[in-house]
């Protein structure tokens, strides 16, 4: 028979693992590797054909931008299975309502949130992820999917990450609305830096994609000696942190938790409330009292 109660320890523990991952080994990684999934989901026409109709990320990337990373970042902090995780998801599940958002959509971005870290850290990390937390990472966001009624998830890793290489592989496809959105938000990426350098690092960033992401992009691929650039510079940069996190600790003074939500963003400045998160046309709407309210 079924044990229910097995099903909300393994969730505890994916939690846990998350929580750790993205806010104690891996905070500037994990951040990064969502931002690289965020761009590959305006890969997908159905996908950056409804941004670029709401307009968000081309009239606010900022905010749009800031408010994704927040409601990620609180999850993550305090897991699905909390009050304060099921307070985001309720968030976004009104702030979606108001869309016609397919299930192959909402499947394909679920999936990048554990395909992009497990490819990252394989790639660029001081270490990549075991088996045990590519699993835990699983759980995690396949739980936050339940929570948000998608339909048709994947029961395995390995299903999940075999659903992100084929929508990859067969939905990936040129868009006006793809370049639209992505050009929108890699400006705002690098708005921060002096205009000087934004050449330079618009084309080290999109050297992290590969090529049939640059194709649907409209971007040019990055040259292999750009590339291989990148590759040492993150490498030697993630060695640099571990290094520097090993001396703390052995120093008893190890890193507080680092999740995106606990810093300061350009939209909210050192704090912000989950009332201020969503488009700001449904802001008037989203505060009122729904029948899941208590």
């Amino acid at each position: 028979m079924h044990d229910p109660a097995s099903d909300d320890d393994g969730l505890r523990a994916a939690e846990a693992t998350a929580q750790r991952l993205a806010g104690e080994l891996f905070p500037w990684d994990l951040t990064r590797s969502l931002e690289l999934a965020l761009l590959k989901t305006f890969c997908v026409p159905s996908i950056s054909g409804l941004l670029a109709r709401t307009g968000e990320f081309e009239q606010r990337p900022r905010k749009r931008y800031d408010d994704t990373g927040l409601m990620v970042a609180e999850l993550l902090r305090h897991g699905p299975g909390s009050p304060a995780g099921a307070a985001v998801i309720s968030r976004m599940n009104r702030i979606h309502g108001h869309y016609a958002i397919g299930n192959d959509d909402f499947l394909y971005v679920l999936s990048t949130f554990v395909a992009e870290p497990i490819r990252w850290l394989a790639r660029y990390g001081w270490r990549p992820l075991t088996p045990l937390e590519q699993q835990h990472l699983f759980l995690f966001w396949r739980a936050v999917g339940e929570r948000m009624a998608i339909t048709a998830l994947p029961d395995s890793l390995e299903a999940l990450l075999a659903l992100n290489e084929r929508v990859e592989r067969e939905a990936f496809a040129p868009a006006a609305s793809n370049r639209r959105i992505a050009e929108a938000t890699l400006a705002m990426l690098l708005a921060d830096w002096p205009p000087s350098l934004r050449p330079a690092l618009r084309r080290v960033l999109i050297g992290l994609l590969d090529r049939q992401s640059c194709q649907a992009l409209g971007w040019t691929v990055a040259p292999g000696w750009l590339q291989g650039m990148v590759l040492a510079g993150l490498r030697a940069r993630s060695r640099a942190a571990a290094l520097v996190a090993t001396l703390r600790r052995a120093l008893g003074r190890p890193a507080p938790a680092r999740f995106y939500s606990q810093r300061p963003t350009p939209s909210y400045g050192a704090q912000f409330r989950l009332e201020q998160l969503g488009p700001p046309a449904l802001l008037e709407d989203l505060a009122r009292p729904t029948a899941e309210d208590p």
